[in-house]
C-alpha cells in the first residue's frame, strides 16, 4: 500500500509520538481521509501527532467506505439485481475508494511472506510492481470469500448485507488503529507505515476497540439479541485475525509497512464478512 509524496519531509518513525492532541481536531480525520481513501481531503499535517490522530479516526473512514459500499448494494437490489450482483459490486466500492491500495498490499503481503528469503529480500519483494503467485491465490481467494459471504447475507436480508458491508470496512481500518499502537516498529524508515507505526498509544487503541465493537453490537441489536453479540464478536474476530497476521509480519520483516497495513486490512474485513454471515 503505498500513497503520494507528502507535501512536506515525511515524519521519522524514530521520533516518539508526542502525548499532546494534534493543534487542530480535523487534522487526524483529514489524515485518515487523506491517507485511507481517494476522497479529495487534503492531508496538510504530516507529523507524528497528525499520524496518531489519523490512526484513531481510521474507523471513522471505514464508516464512510462501508457506507458507500452498502449504498451501492442496496440501489442494485432496489433496480431489481440479484444478491450475488449486489456483493460483487459491494466488494468493489472499497476497492475503488482505496484505489485498490489495500488488495494491492495484501498481494504484496502475500508475497513476502511465501518468499521463503530473509527479511530485506522479502521487502524488496513487496517493493515490486509486480505480484507473484502467492499474491494472486491471496488476492482471489480473499475476494471470493468476500463475495460469497455478502451473497449469502444479502439472500438473508438487504439489510443484513447492508449491516456486513459497514461493519467489515469499519472492522478493516479499526485493524490499522491497534497495528499503529506503539511498540510496534516500521520494518523500513520511508513510507506510509513508517509514518504511522508506533503513533497510537495502546490504551487509545483498545478504547477505540472497544468503541467499535460497542457501536457494532448496537447495530446488531436491530436484528435480535443474537446478532448483537454475533456483531461484536464479528469485529473482535476480525482484530484477532489482523492481530495474528501482524505477528507474523512484524517476526518475519522486523516490522510493518504500507503494504502489510493493507493486508491487515483485507484480513479483517474478510474475517468480519464470514463470522456475520454463520448462523
Amino acid at each position: 500500500m503505498s500513497t503520494p509524496p507528502p507535501p512536506t519531509e515525511p515524519p521519522r518513525p524514530s521520533e516518539p509520538p508526542s502525548d499532546s492532541p494534534p493543534s487542530d481536531p480535523l487534522d487526524g480525520l483529514r489524515f485518515a481521509f487523506g491517507t485511507l481513501t481517494v476522497l479529495p481531503v487534503k492531508v496538510t499535517r504530516w507529523d507524528r501527532d497528525a499520524a496518531r490522530g489519523g490512526m484513531l479516526c481510521a474507523p471513522v473512514a471505514g464508516l464512510v467506505v462501508g457506507a458507500c459500499a452498502a449504498l451501492v448494494g442496496l440501489l442494485l437490489l432496489f433496480l431489481g439485481a440479484g444478491a450475488l450482483l449486489a456483493a460483487v459490486a459491494t466488494a468493489a466500492v472499497p476497492a475503488v475508494l482505496t484505489r485498490g491500495l489495500h488488495l494491492d498490499g495484501l498481494a504484496d503481503t502475500a508475497d513476502g511472506l511465501g518468499s521463503g528469503k530473509p527479511a530485506e529480500d522479502a521487502l524488496r519483494i513487496m517493493r515490486q510492481s509486480d505480484i507473484g503467485p502467492f499474491g494472486v491465490v491471496a488476492l482471489l481467494l480473499m475476494l471470493l470469500a468476500q463475495v460469497a459471504a455478502l451473497a449469502q447475507l444479502y439472500g438473508d436480508s438487504w439489510a443484513r448485507g447492508a449491516l456486513a458491508a459497514v461493519v467489515s470496512a469499519t472492522a478493516a481500518r479499526l485493524a490499522l488503529t491497534l497495528a499503529a499502537r506503539t511498540g510496534v516498529p516500521a520494518a523500513r524508515p520511508e513510507g506510509l507505515g513508517a509514518a504511522v507505526a508506533g503513533t497510537v498509544p495502546v490504551r487509545s487503541a483498545l478504547l477505540v476497540t472497544a468503541l467499535v465493537t460497542a457501536l457494532a453490537a448496537g447495530y446488531g441489536a436491530f436484528f435480535g439479541p443474537f446478532d448483537i453479540v454475533r456483531t461484536a464478536f464479528a469485529v473482535i474476530v476480525a482484530c484477532a485475525a489482523a492481530e495474528l497476521l501482524l505477528q507474523r509480519c512484524t517476526r518475519r520483516f522486523g516490522g510493518v509497512t504500507g503494504d502489510v497495513f493493507g493486508g491487515l486490512a483485507e484480513t479483517a474485513a474478510t474475517t468480519a464478512l464470514v463470522v456475520l454471515s454463520l448462523g
